[in-house]
């Protein structure tokens, strides 16, 4: 089967960090998460936004917590799309969040196999640009084994770097994986960390933002040679925009041909586990 624009969709769960998808793709659409402040739930950007979100969240005397998507939400949105003959639903990782499992449940009672659920292996913005990297073989036509195939070296070679202002968040919401040897480090030593087979695992500490820059610097312009013509970029932050424009800058500095493909704001639901003050930095070699 050929797969087209026009007849495979691609579904999202709002922990890419990408709302606007919708708006930009015809065959896109997306599936929320839940953020709970005590007895209130909302539906991750639909009901709450990073801005109300943030603003709260300084101010709560006890974190929120998240739950994911249920079976019935996905069906829903995969029978709206009806019209498509393949639907991709590309998730957060399975180890930091059962979405996928969810997706994949009504993918099963959906039936004819129409659904393909693919775990991206990683977060945030990393999730989009793997949709977005999809969509780009689509436009063209692709087949099922060349997806695959885009997959599995997109699990293999993304890059991802990122930062927290501490990792109290991580650990109280059950996502710190090996990062836990670190917890309760002294204040302004900055964890640096990445996302592996689906955990958190921790790369470094450093002292102070400054550093931690440097870092970010270090690991992209070793794992990207030359001006970084076909590189996909990708920055997220959480109420850091600051930082975002840094990593911005370092892009337009050190790799002058990559493509800065999406710069966003961590919404509610990652934010809830990354902290105020996250930055992440994501990167894939896909001319």
């Amino acid at each position: 089967m050929r797969l087209t624009s026009k007849n495979t969709a691609i579904v999202v769960d709002s922990t890419a960090d990408f709302p606007e998808a919708p708006e930009r793709f015809q065959n896109w659409r997306i599936v929320p998460l839940y953020v709970r402040f005590g007895s209130n739930s909302y539906r991750d950007y639909v009901e709450l936004g990073p801005a109300e979100f943030y603003a709260r969240l300084r101010k709560a005397a006890e974190l929120p917590t998240t739950s994911q998507p249920t079976p019935g939400d996905f069906l829903a949105t995969y029978e709206e799309l009806a019209g498509f003959e393949r639907i991709y639903s590309v998730h957060i990782a399975g180890r930091l969040s059962g979405t996928a499992e969810s997706a994949r449940t009504a993918g099963r009672e959906l039936g004819e196999g129409r659904v393909r659920v693919v775990d991206s292996g990683s977060a945030s913005a990393a999730v989009a640009m793997l949709g977005l990297a999809i969509q780009r073989r689509l436009e063209h036509g692709t087949t099922d084994e060349e997806v695959d195939r885009l997959v599995d070296r997109f699990r293999r070679e993304a890059g991802l770097i990122f930062t927290v202002e501490t990792l109290e968040y991580l650990a109280k919401g059950g996502r710190i994986g090996r990062a836990a040897a670190w917890a309760g480090e002294l204040l302004r030593i900055k964890p640096i960390l990445t996302i592996a087979d689906g955990e958190v695992v921790p790369l470094k500490r450093v002292r102070g933002n400054r550093k931690a820059f440097i870092e970010f610097e270090r690991a992209f312009t070793s794992a990207i040679t030359g001006a970084g013509s076909g590189v996909r970029v990708g920055i997220a932050h959480a109420d850091a925009p600051e930082r975002a424009e840094a990593l911005k800058e370092l892009v337009r500095r050190t790799r002058p041909k990559a493509e800065l493909e999406l710069v966003t704001t961590l919404g509610p639901v990652v934010g809830t586990h990354a902290g105020p003050g996250t930055v992440g930095f994501f990167w894939f070699e896909d001319p």
